[in-house]
């Protein structure tokens, strides 16, 4: 991307045949018109500045010149504040619109495939479907999947997620305006005022802050995560549905029925108070009514849009007489529209629609004028409105008005409801440990403390207490702060289920659950505010979820939740729940503890454990994936981890967390989103019904390998990062961990407690760090030496060679483990590492912690080559392969200029420009990489 000709900026081997041509032409567009928007803005010296460094870094990159490099060293660490701050701006807005072209030329190959009239691809419904029904699945046996499954994406907020709102916008306009020189046939006149637009966004672009001014704070979290409803969501989820079940009457049964609504997005922004102060009541309450506020704004806007097209005359059709009931008590319509009943019924909807918003509170109907309509009592009748009119329109045969914006209208309320989205509450045990403490303490007379009681006596007064009927709770006065913070919190989740239903509200997730007393905790809480009771006929309007994270809790997980299913009062409580029970599995604290093959593996091993016990107590399990964005916190394409998964252990139910950067550009653009949320469904059923089992018998076999690869991985891993003396300072010192805690991305702290030491860092930015570094470490380090030791200590080492490289071929839990560390590997850069590590201050530590990392490094390439069969890293992935290849010139010159930055800061120079550009290019590499944290 030059910002001038754009004539040598991507060599030919970066874009392979003629079908990314379009790519290369939309890159060198915006290239260009960036170029001019610096040359006007800051002068011809600057726009040449960043020109020269642009050609010496693709020099660098492409040729990998030795010379070019000390010639971009010698430029970039000899840059006024100024300079640095134009030359990290002009190439962290390369990657901000290299990312927007790819992903035009990403829904344009689509597009183009779709036209051509090509077979359908992998992770689409389409041959989903056309998979199990070649299986011989009828559409009963797909009704009961759709009517008992559900597949959740939950946002979450956390800080890795860099760009501002602001951006965003002009990002979207940008998107836009290219899709429109896609797609349209512009006019030469039409043409230059498509140009004038992108120049215009992109001088604003130019002119616009990157960094925020100051913190998010939990309100803009809430607002940022709601944008993407407008964008992706309101619309392209019933848009799945719709297709769904038009495949199913074009392919199966003309006549099949409505299928169930089972893909549903959920929220822990404003719920999650894991190690977040700032989630208080109020906040919870502010998530909830700005969830309601939305969606009947949505739902009174479409109301009033379809209802001013039924323009259709009962002197020319036969309505049905419900709906002559429905009209009947509608407000009139002027005398020279009398004759339409259906405008007259949507008037109806219309003023009952703002009654309902405004009887559920200043906060989500203040806006609307007082409406003397009946509020609706809930979304159900809602809904029962809508069936009427389309029944109405079917019997006179108007089934186009019926399928169009009507039927996704009705899929939007039976799927949104009046609440939006679920809201998870979140808490840590310890919290629960401290308030449940504090209650036994001013409630039972004894010489005994409740932490001094051993596990099973604290079990056993917990399940005695929750049959009692008594309160524990007097006076919220009585109690520390912590805990009246603890039980307002509780108080108001009652609240928020009695104003906008128990699906607004409907989960309880316990962080580092350890055993049934943290489960019995939590449930002992919700009694005392009424969402729980046991009694004769136990009932929860909650899910009760324990989130098993490090390495030894998810080798403990399935006793613990087999010791919960022997208590016969907590298994009747399940039935209110419908004999179902979630548990949620993390990734990143199971990453950091051991390692990513490690990590990898015992998640595994706990879903087949997990699975064994629901099983045998007849308990239906859900699977919660607590992934991040990156591999080393669980990470990768949607599809194969979740084909990936053990057998048996999908079943139709599935919810995984969608973190930081990766919701923007999963969900920003509506025909990605859409894509995104296909393959999930995709995915999830041909897990469920195909059963795939690709190893069967060779599975104990496998099993076995694998456990000593995981321990030979996690010995290395751990040795590196827990037994090594001053890891923890060449961490501190090689990666921007210090300076990220300044950047205003993120609510939460960057630990859970006032410490230093790795094992409180959250996972989140531990990952971020490193992959800043471009050294990617969680998500590789210990597989090669696992593999080395392996081959090594085995009696014929091509043999042992032999059976991985079976597994690769035959086993979809490697070739994703796998795959995933290829790309990792593919993004990180050793020789850019090496120039963080110069930041270590102890030139002995430098040596041997660098030098053990990049012997490792070079293992791992070595040993998933000799599996795969590869010559070259993502070689089965060109798509991937050639995005990297053209951002990673631009992302260099900013890791270049981290370092230089880091060196002049640490050594004093606290000037407010310094640490601003040091900000400036976290922002731009995050940006570049995608997916860091």
């Amino acid at each position: 991307m030059s910002l001038n000709t754009q004539a040598n900026a991507i060599p030919e081997k970066n874009i392979p045949n003629e079908k990314d041509y379009p790519l290369r032409e939309d890159i060198r567009l915006l290239g260009r018109m960036l170029g001019d928007t610096i040359r006007e803005l800051e002068g011809e010296a600057m726009f040449d500045l960043v020109e020269t460094v642009r050609q010496t870094s693709v020099r660098f990159r492409r040729d990998q010149d030795e010379a070019a490099r000390h010639e971009l060293d010698a430029i970039l660490n000899h840059l006024s504040h100024k300079e640095t701050i134009a030359v990290v701006r002009a190439f962290s807005y390369f990657s901000l619109l290299s990312n927007i072209a790819e992903d035009l030329h990403h829904n344009r190959r689509r597009r183009a495939h779709l036209r051509a009239g090509s077979p359908p691809q992998d992770g689409s419904v389409t041959l989903s479907l056309q998979r199990v029904v070649a299986k011989g699945i009828n559409t009963e046996q797909l009704q009961d999947f759709f009517a008992s499954a559900l597949i959740s994406p939950v946002l979450t907020a956390h800080p890795t997620e860099v760009q501002r709102r602001s951006i965003l916008d002009y990002q979207l306009k940008i998107q836009r305006l290219l899709k429109e020189r896609d797609r349209t046939q512009l006019t030469p006149n039409e043409m230059r005022h498509n140009e004038e637009g992108l120049r215009t966004a992109i001088q604003t672009l130019w002119q616009t802050r990157v960094l925020r001014s100051v913190r998010l704070t939990v309100q803009d979290e809430i607002e940022n995560g709601l944008i993407y409803y407008h964008y992706t969501f309101l619309r392209q989820i019933p848009y799945i549905y719709a297709k769904i079940e038009d495949l199913l009457e074009r392919h199966m049964d003309k006549s099949a029925p409505r299928i169930a609504s089972f893909l549903r997005i959920g929220s822990w922004i404003g719920g999650d108070r894991d190690g977040n102060p700032f989630v208080t009541h109020q906040i919870m309450l502010h998530a909830a009514e700005r969830h309601s506020a939305l969606i009947l704004d949505f739902y009174i806007s479409e109301v009033e849009k379809i209802g001013q097209t039924m323009s259709l005359s009962e002197r020319l059709i036969k309505v049905t007489s419900e709906l002559e009931g429905l009209a009947s008590t509608a407000p009139g319509l002027p005398a020279s529209r009398i004759d339409e009943p259906y405008r007259r019924v949507f008037l109806g909807i219309h003023a009952r629609l703002i009654a309902t918003s405004r009887h559920l509170g200043p906060c989500v109907g203040g806006r609307y004028q007082e409406s003397n309509a009946e509020p609706y009592a809930d979304s159900a009748e809602f809904v029962h409105d809508l069936d009427i009119i389309i029944r109405s329109l079917k019997q006179h045969r108007s089934d186009k008005l019926a399928q169009s914006t009507l039927r996704d209208l009705r899929r939007a309320a039976d799927v949104f409801g009046f609440h939006l989205a679920p809201l998870d509450m979140r808490q840590h045990s310890r919290i629960h440990e401290q308030v449940i403490s504090e209650l036994y303490e001013k409630n039972v007379r004894d010489n005994r403390s409740y932490t001094g009681m051993s596990r099973s006596e604290r079990a056993e007064w917990l399940l005695a207490e929750l049959k009692r009927s008594r309160s524990l709770i007097s006076s919220l006065s009585d109690f520390s702060d912590l805990t009246q913070s603890e039980l307002r919190i509780l108080k108001m989740a009652a609240e928020i289920q009695r104003r906008f239903g128990h699906a607004a509200l409907p989960n309880y997730i316990i962080s580092m659950a350890t055993g049934v007393v943290h489960i019995l905790e939590v449930a002992l809480l919700l009694k005392e505010v009424g969402l729980l009771h046991f009694g004769d006929d136990p009932q929860s309007t909650v899910n009760i979820i324990p989130l098993f994270e490090t390495i030894d809790d998810l080798r403990g997980c399935a006793n613990v939740m087999d010791e919960l299913f022997s208590l016969p009062d907590y298994r009747k409580l399940l039935l209110s729940r419908g004999n179902l029970q979630e548990v949620m599995l993390g990734y990143s604290d199971s990453n950091k503890d051991g390692g990513f093959v490690t990590s990898n593996w015992e998640i595994y091993k706990a879903e087949i454990e997990l699975t064994k016990v629901f099983n045998r107590h007849g308990v239906r399990l859900r699977l919660f994936h607590g992934r991040g964005g990156t591999v080393g916190r669980g990470g990768g394409p949607s599809y194969q981890g979740i084909l990936a998964q053990p057998p048996g252990s999908v079943s139709g139910q599935i919810r995984l967390t969608e973190q930081g950067e990766v919701i923007a550009s999963k969900y920003t653009d509506p025909e990605i989103g859409r894509r995104n949320l296909e393959t999930l469904v995709a995915a999830t059923i041909e897990s469920t019904l195909l059963e795939r089992d690709a190893v069967q018998y060779h599975a104990p076999q496998f099993h076995q390998i694998m456990e000593t690869l995981s321990s030979g991985a996690c010995e290395a891993y751990r040795n590196l990062v827990y037994k090594t003396p001053g890891f923890k300072q060449f961490f501190q010192e090689s990666t921007p961990i210090r300076e990220i805690a300044g950047l205003h991305i993120g609510s939460r702290p960057t630990s859970r407690k006032p410490s230093d030491k790795i094992e409180d860092l959250r996972a989140i930015p531990w990952v971020f760090s490193w992959s800043l570094n471009r050294t990617m470490l969680p998500g590789w380090y210990g597989f090669g030496s696992a593999v080395e030791n392996y081959i090594q200590q085995a009696e014929n080492a091509q043999d042992a060679l032999k059976q991985l490289q079976e597994m690769h071929r035959s086993w979809p839990f490697l070739q994703t483990l796998l795959s995933n560390m290829d790309m990792v590997l593919s993004k990180s850069d050793l020789g850019i590492a090496s120039r963080y590590a110069e930041l270590v201050t102890d030139a002995e530590l430098r040596q041997n912690v660098f030098t053990s990392i990049r012997h490792e490094w070079e293992r791992c390439v070595k040993w998933l080559f000799a599996i795969t069969g590869h010559s070259e890293l993502l070689q089965d992935n060109p798509t991937l392969a050639r995005s990297i290849r053209i951002r990673t010139p631009y992302i260099d010159p900013l890791n270049h200029l981290q370092i230089e930055l880091l060196r002049r800061y640490r050594s004093g120079d606290d000037e407010d420009t310094v640490h601003r550009a040091i900000h400036l290019t976290i922002n731009g590499v995050a940006t570049g990489l995608r997916n860091s944290g």
